[in-house]
């Protein structure tokens, strides 16, 4: 039962809980959002409580730079959304994912990742394969694919829920029985599902990351990322963390040195103000994933029948080669995410200048709807090769779906196809 401190009925949803966390925390003046904190430094009474703080034994702020009372709050919010144990934000969802790799790999160690890897994180392991990280990118549709990449180097497998932008999903299950068989830790990007459509914890997920300018934030006007520790993983038995960190209770040692060296450390600090905006926009979360998946898929099946568009690609279509897996994931929701082919004869660049309603834009997720040639900005640093082996076409173009009234974007679709 509820206690009269703690006015939950038992059976209260997460996103009920989310809208209402702040206010239940007691913020000052009966205000119903957390304050913002954007002190620098923090003051304490003795020197016995600050030095504990320090070395990891009790809870608290040191320097901004280690995180703020503000993050913390939004901290706390992301781990009641993913069921996680503890969550660490950090400045973009790139300096999260960096935050995890180099602090938890070391030259020599193996790493299996999806090879529909965002543009930017598959740029960013390129890197890591320099400083002597090696990586493997493998078809992550397939956890056959995955297990044969294993090495006895190998220490980490991370793929993301739904590709961008080609919308391949990944056998998220059977790649987490995996990791969890041979003991590896199991990175899932959940940016493009969100935790209304996914918990990857359900699939034993040791670390969900976010880009939290995606879908949670959610408004296109503000940047941060985070690394959400399901709980599930055995750091006990993790070789690369430090004696310094392996205080307390070992279920958190991996997230304190992602925390230590990729906030302290790196500096990939989420400012107060940025967190804050963050939570703010976390409380639509269910709304605007509600909207902009219906006007996804509704999109997706106009698209598949205009004769100016050679190919759609969204899980929520049944000729998705993952479309089973994804509904039964995703509970019948598919993403904002989709992307379409033109046919040859048709321009790709001079279409997606006719439009008016939609943006021009390298956004995801925003509440507007986003457009972006994909072989000629995201993914031209690639080259067409690695393009091709990735499927993405001259003329594709990625669309992130928004909430505008469905027959304004299909008007608009229309008039720039035509044209």
């Amino acid at each position: 039962m509820s206690s009269p401190t703690d006015p939950r009925p038992d059976t209260e949803d997460t996103l009920t809980r989310l809208l209402h966390a702040d206010r239940r925390g007691s913020p000052e003046h009966g205000a119903v959002h957390k304050p913002m904190h954007p002190a620098a430094t923090f003051a304490y009474p003795n020197t016995a409580e600050l030095v504990a703080v320090f070395q990891g034994r009790k809870t608290g702020h040191v320097y901004a730079r280690q995180g703020n009372p503000t993050g913390s709050a939004l901290e706390a919010k992301l781990s009641m959304l993913e069921d996680a144990r503890a969550t660490a934000v950090f400045s973009t969802g790139m300096a999260a994912i960096a935050g995890v790799m180099l602090t938890l790999l070391k030259a020599g160690d193996h790493v299996v990742a999806s090879r529909y890897l965002f543009g930017n994180t598959h740029s960013l392991f390129t890197t890591l394969a320099g400083l002597g990280v090696a990586i493997s990118f493998v078809d992550a549709t397939e956890a056959a694919a995955v297990a044969a990449a294993v090495q006895p180097s190998t220490r980490l497998v991370f793929v993301e829920t739904i590709a961008n932008p080609g919308t391949q999903v990944a056998d998220l299950a059977g790649i987490g029985a995996l990791c969890a068989e041979r003991g590896l830790v199991y990175v899932v990007d959940n940016t493009m599902t969100t935790p209304v459509l996914f918990r990857p914890r359900r699939v034993g997920a040791s670390l969900v990351v976010h880009s939290l300018a995606k879908g949670i934030g959610g408004h296109g006007q503000v940047m941060g990322g985070a690394v959400c520790d399901t709980g599930l993983f055995d750091w006990q038995h993790y070789p690369h963390i430090a004696d310094s960190y392996r205080v307390g209770d070992p279920a958190g040692w991996g997230l304190q040195q992602i925390r230590k060296k990729g906030l302290r450390d790196m500096g990939a600090t989420l400012r107060a103000e940025d967190a804050h905006r963050i939570a703010i926009g976390a409380e639509t979360l269910g709304l605007r994933v509600a909207a902009t998946n219906a006007n996804a898929l509704a999109m997706a099946r106009w698209l598949a029948e205009q004769p100016q568009v050679q190919r759609v690609h969204y899980p929520g279509l049944s000729s998705h080669p993952q479309h089973g897996r994804a509904a039964a994931l995703f509970g019948g929701q598919y993403g904002a995410l989709l992307s379409f082919e033109l046919r040859p004869e048709h321009d790709v660049m001079a279409v997606l200048d006719r439009l008016r309603v939609v943006i021009l834009s390298s956004h995801l997720s925003d509440t507007r709807t986003l457009a972006i040639p994909v072989a000629q900005t995201i993914f031209w640093e690639m080259g067409p090769e690695r393009r091709a082996e990735m499927g993405v076409s001259d003329g594709m173009v990625r669309l992130s779906v928004g909430i505008e009234t469905l027959a304004d974007l299909q008007a608009d679709f229309a008039q720039a196809l035509s044209g």
